[in-house]
């Protein structure tokens, strides 16, 4: 396929392309764009010439990309996000903003950090709103990548390791991400239960039942695998998806549940609660804040993780 001349590329068909990928219409995408159906059809005919693919087909009554389009689809979306976000003005006001953001994280973390924002959009932004989402998985870079939410708040070991790692051979890394504080985690047991009387032993906590809050609902997680290079293994006879849930059950009954220290003063029922070392070695927990390359630039999204960053040193005392 011969590459195609860029310097008499009409960009403009690039925004077309955008937009119809986006859509798998073209109807909808000529009426997002303010064109007519005709106009949109010959921008991706003209697009189509020049790079040789026939970049989307019909399908039912829309329309499908070929591998050639979906693979040359993010890097002209990033393109014009970038080219968007240098135009746009940048002297964001939150006094007088009216903008609505979305924050992926889960309930221990939003019990931290919500307060907080609570604290700086009354005295500062009144206008702003946060709708938070219930984390739903360790790898929220789709939720990101789709603007399903705007920030990602948690604990993401596995998608720091996967960026460091693309960064360190040169590949692209579209997502930026900053840590907002350490924690670790502690078993988590009712006051009066058995265990609850002094240090807790692995053959106490391996022959326990456990509770285990897992947001895929999979009765595994990283503290068996931690178990696993022992060559031990525990019961897990319940999965919740909330860790408020997971503090609420044990409280009233004989499971075990492992929880972020900080959390256990957040439940609401400290008092009913104890929490003991766990008897083996866990990585500790780096909560971050993970977001998209695409924003990086954006004043009003600049604000949004400053006050995410200035929640957290609020509810740590940093």
């Amino acid at each position: 396929m011969a590459a195609p001349n860029f310097r008499t590329l009409d960009l403009n068909l690039l925004r077309v392309f955008d937009e119809v990928l986006a859509e798998r219409s073209l109807t909808r995408a000529a009426r997002n764009l303010s064109l007519t159906q005709p106009a949109v059809s010959n921008a991706i005919q003209r697009l189509r010439d020049a790079l040789g693919d026939e970049l989307v087909q019909r399908s039912g009554q829309g329309i499908e990309p070929t591998p050639r389009a979906m693979a040359l689809w993010p890097a002209v979306r990033e393109a014009l996000r970038q080219l968007q976000a240098s135009l746009a003005p940048s002297n964001f006001d939150p006094l007088s903003a009216d903008n609505t953001f979305v924050l992926a994280m889960a309930d221990a973390t939003a019990a931290m950090l919500v307060p907080g924002l609570v604290d700086i959009l009354e005295d500062e932004a009144p206008g702003i709103s946060l709708r938070v989402v219930p984390l739903t998985t360790r790898d929220p870079r789709r939720l990101l990548d789709d603007e399903t939410a705007d920030l990602a708040v948690g604990f993401f070991p596995a998608v720091l390791a996967d960026l460091t790692a693309r960064a360190q051979v040169g590949k692209a890394v579209p997502f930026e991400h900053q840590r907002l504080y350490d924690s670790e985690y502690v078993c988590v047991m009712r006051r009066d239960h058995p265990l609850a009387g002094g240090t807790l032993t692995l053959n106490q906590f391996c022959a326990a039942r456990h509770l285990l809050v897992s947001f895929s609902g999979r009765p595994y997680g990283f503290i068996d695998e931690s178990l696993a290079l022992l060559k031990r293994e525990r019961r897990v006879v319940l999965t919740v998806n909330q860790f408020f849930t997971a503090g609420r059950v044990v409280a009233n009954s004989n499971l075990l549940t492992v929880l972020p220290r900080h959390f256990v003063e957040a439940t609401g029922i400290a008092e009913q609660l104890v929490h003991r070392e766990l008897p083996f070695e866990v990585a500790a927990v780096h909560v971050a804040a993970l977001w998209h390359r695409r924003t990086d630039l954006q004043s009003h999204h600049q604000w949004l993780r400053q006050a995410v960053v200035r929640a957290a040193e609020q509810a740590f005392a940093l």
